[in-house]
Formats: C-alpha cells, structure tokens, sequence
C-alpha cells in the first residue's frame, strides 16, 4: 500500500511538525513535550480546560479538534496507540486555568490506564481532574456489558457538548455530567470495506475477501459482528441503524443528531448515499434530524468504510451542539 512519507518511525512527529506549522494561529506545541499541542487562543481564567487525546491515524480526530468552542488541548500517541501520560500531564497543566480540567477519549486499555495515571500526577499538583470514557459503538461488547464498550466516532458529539459547556461557564462536576450525558445517549455502529496498513508495516490492518464487508469493525479493524458479501448502501444503512435502535430508545418526536462519518477512503458520494438513507428511516420512524454530519470526522488511516452514529438531544444538548466552533478541520457558525 502507498504512502507519501519519509522514514516510517517518524510519521507522527513529522505530522505534527507540518500540522502545527500549517494552523499557528490555532494551535502550538509546548516545548516541554513534543506530543503536547494546545490552543493557540488565550482562555479566560476559571474556564473548565477541555483536554482530548489517543493514537495517531484518527484524523481530523484528535488535534483538529482543538480550538474554540471545543477542546483545549490534545496528546498524540503513536498510531493507534495512547498517548503516555508524560504529554498529557503537560497539556494539564497548560490548559489549567484554576477551574480544573476534564479528560476525554476513548474507552481502550492503554487509554485508561495512561489517562488515569496523567490524573494522579495532576491532582498531586493541585490540579482537579474529571475524566469521561466515550463508549458508543454498539457492536464491542452487549448492552448488559456497556463499560466494556469501545469508543467510536461518537465521541465527537462528546467533544462538542463538553467543549460547549465549558465555554458557558460551567463547573467542571457539570461539564464532565454534560459529556456523560452525551455519551449515554450516543450509539454508533460501523461497517469496514478494505483495510488499512500501518506507515511501519505496509502490511494490511486485517483481511477482508475481494467482494466481503466487516459488519461492526471496530476503528483500529477490531474484528465486528459478522463477515458477510457486500451489500447495497440501503442495506447496510438498514443493518447499522437496526443495531442502533435496539440498543437505545427512541420515540416518534425525539431529535437526534446524526454523524455519517468516513474510515479514511471512502468518497463523499458514498457517504451521502448512505445518509439518505439514514433520513428516511428516521422519517418513518417519525423522529427528527436536528442537525447532520457528513465526512471523515473519525477515521483509521487509508481504511474503507463507514460509521452511523446517533446521538438523542434534551434542550441542554441542543444548546451544546448549536454552540459555535472554530477549529482547524471543523468550523460551526
């Protein structure tokens, strides 16, 4: 598989370096950490810091995230991989502007375990830490087993209402209760078409046949549900949304946003394909689209493929998801 970089083991810190050159207005690097990039925007004080992070090969997620509106920094691992907490402490304490911080990322092992380590070191430094786990995809564990649930593109909805409520003055309890909120409500479930391959590898990320589909794939090509023939968009469509709506309750008249989002390679077209679908079987179930995401806003690298994501919205996250956003690869007026 093609690429267009250098020495492999240095993708990262080379992407970093031309992301950050690309976007000075939005975003430097602190010099006690590399991995470490924060707003280049100047918050007010007693502002809840919102800090994001995990591996490498998201993008936009997680650094195009960073800006205002939303998160307040950002620690890149390795691809794939967590952040260790040596980066994400220096974002802290960068970020801290005497109301504490939260931490949000996905519910992955090497996640938790270096996220949670980062918040000791914080809080020995008199740093209040919150810290929210996204856990939307629906095919990584059954509903009775939610916290083992792996995170997926919902957790773009959980930045955007987390970063929203900061910005309106919320105490850090009630910002990290806002993106518990959102996490609850959110489902997710992906379909993988072709692999990806690691910068260090060339190899592909698993094996799909030429005309097979992975239905529940996971966003590093953990294994999902099913292997089966490829089918129309409107089936697949049909086959996500089914799992969604067995998962979650919702009632004709309830609003949701939704996000189509692409694993890396899949075209616009077909994404809005698969979106049309979405639509209508919304319509039939009588509940409404109050706002819609189209586009790679959570990818894998070169990866084929899609995820839906349904997130039910209250009055509050209605507010939270209209809140305005300007970041480097997301801008909401």
């Amino acid at each position: 598989m093609k690429k267009l970089i250098n020495n492999p083991e240095n993708v990262v810190e080379e992407m970093i370096d031309g992301y950050v050159k690309a976007h000075p207005s939005y975003v430097r690097r602190l010099a006690e950490n590399d991995r470490s990039l924060v707003s280049s925007m100047e918050t007010k004080v007693d502002k809840v810091g919102i800090l994001i992070g995990g591996g490498s090969g998201h993008e936009p997620a997680f650094m195009g995230y960073v800006g205002a509106g939303m998160a307040d920094g950002v620690a890149v691992g390795n691809i794939f991989a967590s952040p260790p907490p040596a980066p994400i402490l220096e974002v802290t304490k960068a970020i801290n502007k005497g109301a504490g911080v939260l931490y949000l990322y996905g519910n992955y092992a090497g996640d938790v375990m270096n996220f949670g380590m980062a918040a000791d070191l914080a809080e020995m430094e008199e740093i209040q830490v919150e810290m929210v786990l996204a856990s939307d995809d629906v095919a990584s564990a059954p509903k009775e087993e939610k916290d083992r649930r792996r995170g997926i593109a919902g957790e773009f909805f959980v930045y955007k209402t987390a970063g929203a409520a900061a910005d309106f003055g919320y105490k850090l309890e009630e910002v990290a209760r806002v993106a518990r909120q959102t996490n609850e409500n959110t489902r997710s479930m992906g379909v993988g078409l072709s692999p990806c391959s690691l910068p260090q590898t060339g190899e592909p990320s698993f094996e799909l046949g030429e005309n097979e589909m992975e239905v529940g794939l996971g966003h590093h090509g953990e294994p999902g549900i099913r292997k089966a023939q490829i089918e129309s968009a409107d089936k697949v469509a049909d086959e996500l949304l089914a799992n969604i709506f067995g998962d979650m309750t919702l009632n004709k008249g309830d609003d949701v946003a939704v996000l189509v989002n692409g694993l890396g390679s899949t075209p616009r077209m077909e994404l809005y394909i698969m979106f049309r679908r979405v639509e209508q079987v919304l319509k039939e179930k009588g509940i409404n689209i109050y706002r819609s995401y189209v586009g790679d806003y959570i990818t894998s690298l070169e990866m084929g493929g899609c995820s839906i994501t349904l997130t039910k919205l209250d009055d509050e996250l209605k507010k939270m998801i209209d809140h305005p956003v300007d970041c480097p690869m997301f801008v909401q007026k």
